[in-house]
């Protein structure tokens, strides 16, 4: 007897197996994130943040040099003081008002409704897409700087900086591909390591300015010979500031971890105000560990370096600390510095790489604009590991370069948390507050434009991303409108006896569109519909009227309301899109009675391109064939499918 022979999968079906696989787990964790992540205390979880904030002290130093001169380290001053009086403030206030960790993004959606609203958010997500994957391709190019540079690298890896930045993100997205989980112990230890590391440079450093006075007679002298006195060089260094915007990064990424932070036990699970506080404390002590890093490693670095060194193809260019480690502390000690760079940089690209993944379904989901592989990971991370290798051949993997696209997404993050929260105080109405902060708005404001101005890569990477985004939102939108769209079906005690009433018999239901909701009204649209349909005078009718709510939702909860107008009963409802939810209730009443109902609607006149249009932004448009379409997606048995009936 011969066994027949089961076919054997495809190798491209196996890979699109697993590549749509989706983990449960990380699945539940989308919907129940306050219960699946465990939570730690807020200096682990500060770590957990600072790999990605305090990694830009791998190239922040040698940017400043090369953008500020011998101005650096005032510059660098100018960058400290807006992080602790402008940056920081407005974090805390946002840890507040975003406990779950919705930052300031949520905060403007909130304030802005319908379509422009939803605009605004996808703009917004443009510039979260080019700072985080920026993030990645210019902490890969800083750690390949890191590698070529050590002096016991080998000579055929010069020249090859593009090729080994696309290995390190061809790495970084197999991790991903693999399957990703946080580990906060992981980053304790680097950030331990690398804080470490690199306060013994720096200690080394101003060791070396103290038994060589000369270097600071010679900055000073190069200081002065350029800016004669104190108010020109704060006023030039103003001027600069915008370049050295790197450094300000972190504090978006602080509030979207908040989930992590633990509270106290006693904290309302609504508004944990344990957790906001603990949110604080790691938001101050990061800005409080990186400001002194920032100052001492400006000045040590611009003391120290000679200035030629910092340009493209010098010993210090993006890696101003690691020279300061070789040449001081000899090679044994700068290797280990430069794997610990070369680590936490590379932790600071899976810390972006798990923003995208995480920030993208949390909101295009919801408004209806994600493909449905949107929802797995493994094909958003081969989608941004393309455009972040697009991004580092257009860049040449040059640190340096790619400085431009990174702070504008950082400034225009922080601007938009800076008027949220601006608005958020006006709205209390704390005049005071509201004018300080609004100056500090409009600082970042002006960081942001001047940054643009002098680096517009910046912002056509953004546009590329704004308009990607849309795009493929708008499209998603549309493919995935006649979807049932309604999360549950929650109906009032007077509606759920007029529907007990007609299971007795067939029930007959008819869409109406409310207009001056009297007794005239509704005896005309009797009329008309049993004259086009030939239903008998004697079968009893139900009225259904759904209102547009806020069309540029995608789902929503229908809560029915019964209500009788003389003798006519009306089932009454809001909605995001009028066939949805219509579709909707008929399943529910068939589930509800066991019978199939019979929804009758008029026929519409006009232009049908003009009725799909109303029906993707208002949610109207032609309603009895969406309805149709929306039950057949939705119940595949024709026999138990709701009937539509269209007269007119």
């Amino acid at each position: 007897m011969v066994k027949p022979t089961v076919p054997t999968p495809t190798i491209s079906r196996k890979f699109m197996r697993w590549l749509l696989e989706e983990d449960r787990q990380e699945k539940e964790r989308s919907h129940h994130h306050e219960e699946i992540h465990r939570q730690h205390p807020w200096w682990q979880v500060m770590c957990l943040t600072g790999v990605d904030y305090f990694s830009t002290l791998g190239y922040q130093p040698g940017i400043a040099a090369l953008a500020a001169g011998v101005l650096s380290p005032i510059a660098t001053l100018i960058l400290v003081l807006l992080t602790l009086f402008g940056a920081l403030p407005i974090y805390r206030h946002v840890a507040a008002k975003s406990p779950h960790g919705e930052g300031s993004i949520a905060m403007l959606e909130h304030l802005l409704s319908w379509w422009q609203g939803k605009l605004f958010v996808l703009c917004l997500l443009g510039f979260v897409a080019t700072d985080f994957i920026i993030t990645i391709t210019l902490s890969a190019a800083d750690a390949t700087a890191h590698i070529v540079e050590n002096p016991f690298a080998p000579t055929w890896l010069h020249g090859q900086q593009i090729g080994i930045t696309l290995i390190l993100v061809s790495l970084l997205a197999i991790v991903f591909l693999r399957g990703f989980r946080e580990a906060v112990g992981i980053a304790v230890f680097l950030v331990g390591v690398y804080l470490l590391f690199n306060l013994i440079v720096i200690c080394v450093g101003l060791y070396q300015i103290v038994i060589d006075p000369s270097v600071i007679t010679n900055w000073q002298t190069a200081l002065f010979a350029r800016h004669p006195n104190f108010v020109v060089m704060f006023g030039v260094a103003v001027l600069l500031f915008p370049k050295l915007a790197l450094g300000l990064s972190g504090f978006e990424t602080g509030v979207a971890v908040m989930p992590l932070v633990k509270g106290q036990s006693s904290d309302d699970p609504y508004f944990p105000r344990g957790r906001v506080r603990n949110t604080r404390k790691l938001l101050t002590t990061a800005a409080l560990i990186m400001s002194f890093f920032l100052i001492t490693s400006s000045f040590i670095t611009t003391v120290l370096i000679p200035s030629a060194e910092f340009q493209t193809g010098g010993k210090a260019n993006g890696r101003a600390l690691a020279y300061l480690a070789h040449q001081y502390l000899g090679n044994c000690f700068g290797t280990l510095y430069d794997l610990s760079t070369i680590s936490i940089l590379w932790f600071a690209g899976a810390s972006a790489m798990a923003g995208l993944l995480n920030i993208v379904p949390r909101y295009l989901p919801r408004y209806g604009m994600a493909p449905n592989w949107v929802l797995v990971t493994r094909p958003l991370v081969l989608v941004y590991t393309i455009i972040a290798f697009g991004v580092t051949i257009i860049f040449r993997a040059n640190v340096e370069a790619q400085g431009g696209a990174y702070a504008t997404g950082v400034l225009v993050l922080m601007s938009s948390a800076a008027i949220a929260v601006t608005l958020s105080i006006h709205y209390q109405r704390g005049k005071r507050r509201t004018i300080l902060f609004g100056l500090i708005t409009l600082l970042f404001i002006y960081t942001t434009i001047v940054n643009i101005m002098e680096r517009p890569e910046g912002l056509r990477i953004a546009t590329f991303f704004i308009v990607s985004i849309i795009f493929t939102s708008l499209i998603s939108r549309v493919w995935r409108s006649t979807e049932l769209r309604v999360e549950r079906v929650e109906i009032d005690e007077i509606a759920q006896s007029f529907i007990a009433e007609e299971s007795q018999g067939a029930i007959r239901i008819i869409a109406n569109r409310l207009n001056t909701g009297d007794e005239q009204e509704y005896f005309l649209k009797e009329k008309e519909v049993r004259e086009d349909n030939h239903i008998p005078p004697t079968d009893p009718i139900l009225f259904l009227e759904i209102l547009v709510s806020d069309p540029s939702e995608f789902t929503n909860v229908i809560r029915v309301q019964g209500l009788q107008v003389g003798k006519y009963r009306i089932l009454r409802a809001q909605a995001t899109a009028v066939p949805n939810a219509i579709a909707a209730l008929l399943l529910y009443i068939r589930d509800q009675i066991h019978k199939t109902p019979h929804a009758y609607f008029g026929w519409p006149e006009g232009n049908p391109i003009q009725y799909l249009l109303r029906f993707i932004l208002f949610g109207e448009g032609d309603i009895a064939i969406v309805t149709r379409e929306v039950l057949r997606r939705t119940e595949k048995d024709p026999e138990r499918r709701p009937a539509i009936h269209v007269g007119g």
